[in-house]
């Protein structure tokens, strides 16, 4: 069997956009950034006659510090992430309902984090926004030929990995969080993350319909370049040294294994040579 056009792989994908789109409403959770921010906590900084931030307001250890750098900036990075989907599955057409819903979600986690930390003055807000401003400007994948490197596919398959990790990766800055209304924000925005990484399985699925063996050698390409949040953060290597187990062979593990019972690659068949390998790697990683 012959692989799809990216146009006609485009195409069969959209058929199942409206029922995924309903799946996910379903799923997904309306909530309001600025509901969880304790503004009574907040002052004027010196720009507006208050006092700026020092080293003794902040309240987070080194470890979380670190990792809530990492998340933020992850989220920070939006728009990056915006143009990889958008590359083929732009939000002015029939895939608004992935790129629109999916972009306007995922932009209040940026939001409410940023003004959790300069309210309760948990970071340091200037070198928060310095960091931002670099990593904003030197993207995701924004480098020459990512196109042609990244099909329909590999686009779905890389957020619906990027989704997982976000979970896993929250889940342990958890563990090191003390103040509940912090706790209760990652909860809110791990909940946005793992409903997405259901809703992009959801478009492997599909996927696996069109052209199984395209989906499961996009699927295995993800994996296999996994990137650790805040590994691609400049001038960040003291910080990410606090948060390097965060991502390791179980978790990734645990990505491998979530995307073979969604997609039941166990029961595949019927596949030519490289992508029956590709789904054996797969296997490999999920540790079955």
């Amino acid at each position: 069997m012959n692989a799809l056009t990216e146009d006609d792989l485009i195409i069969a994908l959209e058929k199942a956009l409206p029922e995924i789109a309903e799946d996910h409403q379903e799923i997904a959770s309306p909530w309001n950034p600025h509901d969880w921010v304790p503004w009574g906590d907040g002052r004027n900084f010196a720009f507006l006659g208050g006092e700026d931030w020092d080293p003794s307001q902040g309240s987070l250890s080194g470890e979380a510090r670190a990792a809530t750098l990492a998340l933020l900036l992850t989220k920070d990075n939006l728009p990056s992430y915006h143009r990889v989907i958008a590359l083929y599955f732009p939000a002015f057409s029939e895939w608004r309902q992935l790129v629109g819903v999916w972009t306007a979600e995922d932009n209040r986690h940026a939001i409410v984090l940023r003004d959790y930390l300069v309210v309760t003055r948990a970071v340091d807000p200037v070198d928060s926004e310095v960091r931002r401003r670099i990593h904003v400007t030197q993207g995701f994948k924004q480098e020459p030929g990512v196109k042609e490197d990244l099909g329909p596919l590999d686009v779905l398959a890389l957020m619906a990995v990027h989704e997982h990790q976000c979970v896993g990766f929250i889940s342990r800055l958890s563990s090191v969080v003390t103040d509940d209304i912090y706790s209760q924000i990652l909860a809110k925005i791990s909940h946005d993350d793992a409903a997405q990484a259901t809703t992009f399985g959801s478009f492997l699925n599909a996927g696996l319909v069109a052209d199984q063996e395209a989906t499961v050698v996009a699927v295995d390409r993800a994996l296999a370049n996994i990137e650790p949040i805040g590994s691609d953060v400049a001038d960040f290597d003291e910080e990410f040294a606090l948060i390097a187990d965060y991502e390791n062979d179980d978790t990734r593990a645990a990505i491998a294994a979530a995307l073979v019972d969604q997609l039941k690659l166990d029961s595949v068949d019927g596949l030519g040579d490289e992508a029956e390998d590709a789904r054996q790697r797969i296997f490999a990683r999920a540790g079955r």
